[in-house]
């Protein structure tokens, strides 16, 4: 029991030497600590719990083989981003799927207004609605638009997380994700005009 506690309130860097010591029981607490996090991030490709649930074993098979290369010069959970991204984008790409689709939680990309507004009985119709309205947009932009706001947005990553996740410099997220905040106000008010921000004030 003293070393199962041990185990469990071990480092990912402890975690990750004792499993290239040979401890797979190390390697299945690593994935079990972000396994929530990745099918959560692998749920915004594809509306297919099946194809997820492939995908999440595909990234924890990679994790599995490519963990000896991991040289410690970020956090775990940035490389691991890394691998389930790039698995996503890959097997819907190899199999010439039709686009990515992202599927977003309740709320919707910050358009401008308020995430919290006024209680009443239409409510809940006006969140499907709009949520409906955010998965449509983003599944026009294209991929590298589409995930920097799902890193962002939806998994709340920091600016420089997403440069690490993504392998680009910090200026190209920055210049990344303003285009891409751009684009979807656009379409936004283009082909829903009437979810778009009121005509008086951006922040």
């Amino acid at each position: 029991m003293q070393a199962l506690a041990r185990t469990v309130q071990a480092s990912d860097p402890e975690l990750i030497s004792a499993f290239l010591g040979g401890s797979e029981a190390a390697f299945e607490e690593l994935m079990q600590r972000y396994q929530d996090r990745i099918f959560r991030l692998l749920s915004r490709y594809t509306r297919d719990a099946m194809e997820c649930e492939d995908l999440a074993q595909e990234v924890f098979l990679k994790v599995f083989r490519k963990l000896h290369t991991f040289q410690h010069d970020s956090q775990f959970f940035t490389w691991l981003y890394r691998i389930a991204v790039n698995t996503a984008t890959d097997h819907l790409a190899r199999r010439s799927r039709r686009r990515l689709h992202l599927v977003e939680d309740d709320a919707v990309l910050d358009t401008g207004k308020p995430r919290t507004e006024a209680v009443d009985v239409s409510a809940p119709l006006m969140q499907r609605e709009l949520a409906e309205v955010t998965r449509r947009i983003l599944d026009k932009l294209p991929e590298k638009y589409r995930t920097i706001l799902v890193l962002r947005e939806y998994e709340d990553l920091s600016y420089t997380d997403i440069a690490r996740v993504l392998g680009i410099q910090l200026g190209t997220v920055e210049s990344r994700l303003f285009r891409a905040r751009q684009r979807f106000k656009e379409a936004l008010l283009r082909l829903h005009p009437e979810h778009s921000p009121s005509r008086g004030g951006d922040r």
